[in-house]
C-alpha cells in the first residue's frame, strides 16, 4: 500500500496543469501523466480503494475518464463495471437523465437492466467540479433502486459547489485542489 506522502507526491508530479484551457480563466488539470505511468496509476488505484466502503458489487463510471479509472477500480474490488454513456451511444431503451451544464445541457444513459435492485453500487469519476454530471449520474443510478453506497472522485475542485449537489451521499476523493 502506498503511503500518504507518496500519493501526495504523485499529485504534484503526475497531474499536469494548463492555464487558460479550454477558455481563459480556467486552469485545466490533466490526468494523462498519471495514466501513462503504470506504477503511479497502480499506486493511486490501491490508495483509492482504501478510501471506499466495503462489499461493493458494481462500480458505475461516467464517460469517458470514469471508464478509464472505474474499470481498474472495479477489477481490484472484484466488482462489476457499468458505463454511463452520453446520449445515443447505447442500443435498446436505456435509462436516461437530462441535466444542465455551465454551457448547455447533456443527457447520460445506462443500458437497460444493467444494475440489479439492491446491489451495493458506487459512482466514480475523475473530477468533481460543479457537480452537474455527478448529480445526474447519481439520479440515473437511483432509478435502478440500488444500494448507492457513495460517490468517489480522483480530483475535487473545491469551492465550485459539486459537493452541494450530492448532499445525502458519502463522498471520497483522492486529491482536492483549491479552485
Amino acid at each position: 500500500m502506498p503511503s500518504v506522502e507518496e500519493i501526495r507526491a504523485l499529485r504534484t508530479s503526475h497531474i499536469a496543469e494548463y492555464p487558460d484551457f479550454p477558455v481563459p480563466g480556467v486552469l485545466f488539470r490533466d490526468i494523462t501523466p498519471l495514466l501513462r505511468d503504470h506504477a503511479a496509476l497502480r499506486a493511486v488505484i490501491r490508495h483509492w480503494i482504501s478510501l471506499l466502503p466495503g462489499d461493493i458489487e458494481y462500480v458505475v463510471g461516467t464517460e469517458a475518464r470514469g471508464f478509464v479509472l472505474g474499470a481498474p477500480l472495479a477489477y481490484e474490488l472484484g466488482a462489476g463495471f457499468i458505463p454511463v454513456r452520453k446520449a445515443g451511444k447505447l442500443p435498446g431503451t436505456p435509462a436516461s437523465v437530462s441535466y444542465d451544464l455551465e454551457y448547455g445541457s447533456a443527457v447520460v444513459e445506462i443500458a437497460e437492466g444493467s444494475l440489479p435492485a439492491g446491489a451495493r453500487t458506487l459512482v466514480i469519476d475523475d473530477l468533481l467540479a460543479t457537480g452537474g454530471t455527478a448529480a445526474a449520474t447519481v439520479e440515473l443510478v437511483r432509478q435502478f433502486d440500488v444500494d448507492l453506497v457513495g460517490a468517489s472522485f480522483l480530483i475535487e475542485l473545491e469551492g465550485l459547489g459539486g459537493r452541494d449537489k450530492l448532499p445525502d451521499l458519502p463522498l471520497s476523493v483522492v486529491w482536492s485542489f483549491p479552485n
